[in-house]
């Protein structure tokens, strides 16, 4: 299935936005590790979502020797990788096809190293795997924090449950920090307190305990997008406002309001959430430099509002993106080029453009590569005014996190047709 979609001539619109998959997914095994688990009630409504609860309640069940299918939820893959390995039973953890070749010998290893079982069913370092959980004494690990910040978290919200606790030492550069913290925070929200150092985490036997009203925060990377449309649309009465965000937010990616700034997009909070309207961007001609390491899942939303804006850019922190939903490098560069874009990639971690542009192709069609935020950081790409809109391939694959972003954007009377 293709969309073309079509740009509105001017935006003012109320969005309720999802809820965070990534709250969603922590607050899911840390409930699921509490001796009284209860029902959270306000999760992320998304196909992440729905795996793990599926996968929660097999294991909760008791549902051994089963096998799990999480389908492209890479989050869902790292985190019950480790939850499983403490939960009696056997399990066959797989995936998507994109899932069997995306890494985890890493996470694997720190698991068997305090004695974890766990095998390979096909090729080492690499889903499927079969899990036989039992009770963990843990220990020390050392951990490389430079290739997912998933992998930490992981294995901080199944430390409590470990017979002697965790201490993680964490090596390299450490990527997406914020999301650590996040898990941090989440642990001390149900009832489990840890020691943090600059490179270490330490964390004691204990127990979980329910939070009450736990309530999950809307989600800052799908508000994401639609900073992008207030920036490329650059018309003065724009404005948009998005339900359920807070500025206190745990969610890391709340450094959009930051980021988009220095696009052009001014941020009110209101308690109801906050309210976008334009400004003038600080660029013009000079070259927008930012790390991305904190956030790396924003990086194809400011790519695409760059380019949109004619700003030349040096993007670094993004050597995660290789072993996301896609490469997500290797798949802007080739998308842009249909624009006539050239992208230069350096370094495994960083992305760059000068400015110059090349012939565009006529009528481009956008593919996804089986990656939601390919698919929902282009569409805004229509408020550029190509007579044929923006045309994306696949664009199902947005119900990974926003199953209504499309539905949205027609409540932004962008307009929608099925090729």
């Amino acid at each position: 299935m293709i969309y073309e979609i079509k740009a509105p001539y001017f935006v003012n619109v109320r969005i309720d936005l999802p809820k965070s998959k990534s709250i969603s997914a922590r607050a899911l095994i840390m409930n699921a590790l509490c001796a009284k688990p209860t029902r959270i009630v306000n999760l992320a409504q998304c196909d992440d979502t729905d795996v793990m609860v599926s996968a929660l309640d097999a294991a909760l069940q008791h549902d051994h020797a089963s096998t799990i299918d999480i389908g492209a939820a890479g989050t869902a893959m790292r985190f019950l990788t480790a939850y499983l390995a403490t939960q009696p039973g056997e399990w066959i953890l797989t995936g998507t096809e994109r899932m069997r070749n995306r890494p985890i010998g890493l996470l694997v290893d720190a698991l068997r190293s305090i004695g974890a079982d766990i095998e390979y069913v096909e090729n080492d370092g690499f889903p499927p795997l079969r899990i036989m959980g039992k009770k963990l004494i843990g220990g020390e690990i050392i951990l490389d924090g430079s290739v997912s910040s998933q992998y930490i978290s992981a294995l901080l919200m199944i430390a409590p449950v470990m017979t002697e606790g965790l201490r993680l030492s964490l090596t390299g550069e450490i990527i997406s920090k914020p999301y650590i913290d996040l898990t941090v925070k989440m642990m001390q929200q149900f009832g489990i307190e840890t020691r943090v150092a600059e490179r270490s985490i330490t964390v004691p036997p204990g127990e979980y305990h329910a939070a009450q009203s736990f309530e999950v925060e809307s989600d800052w990377s799908a508000a994401s997008y639609w900073y992008e449309i207030a920036a490329i649309s650059r018309d003065s009465g724009t404005t948009i406002e998005l339900l359920g965000l807070r500025e206190d937010s745990l969610q890391g990616d709340a450094a959009i309001v930051k980021l988009f700034d220095l696009l052009g997009v001014k941020s009110t909070f209101t308690p109801k959430g906050v309210i976008l309207t334009l400004q003038p961007n600080s660029f013009g001609y000079q070259l927008f430099c930012y790390d991305f390491l904190a956030m790396p899942d924003i990086a194809q939303t400011a790519v695409a509002t760059c380019v949109a804006l004619n700003v030349k850019f040096v993007f670094t922190g993004l050597q995660s993106l290789k072993i996301k939903e896609t490469d997500r490098l290797h798949a802007l560069k080739v998308e842009f080029e249909k624009f006539g874009v050239p992208l230069m990639i350096s370094d495994n971690d960083c992305l760059e453009w000068s400015g110059f542009r090349l012939c565009r192709q006529p009528s481009p069609v956008i593919e996804t590569y089986e990656d939601h935020r390919m698919a929902m950081a282009f569409a805004p790409l229509a408020l550029l005014r190509y007579e044929e809109g923006i045309r994306i391939n696949n664009p199902g694959v947005v119900t990974k996190s926003y199953p209504a972003y499309w539905d949205d954007l027609r409540l932004t009377k962008f307009i929608i047709n099925e090729l």
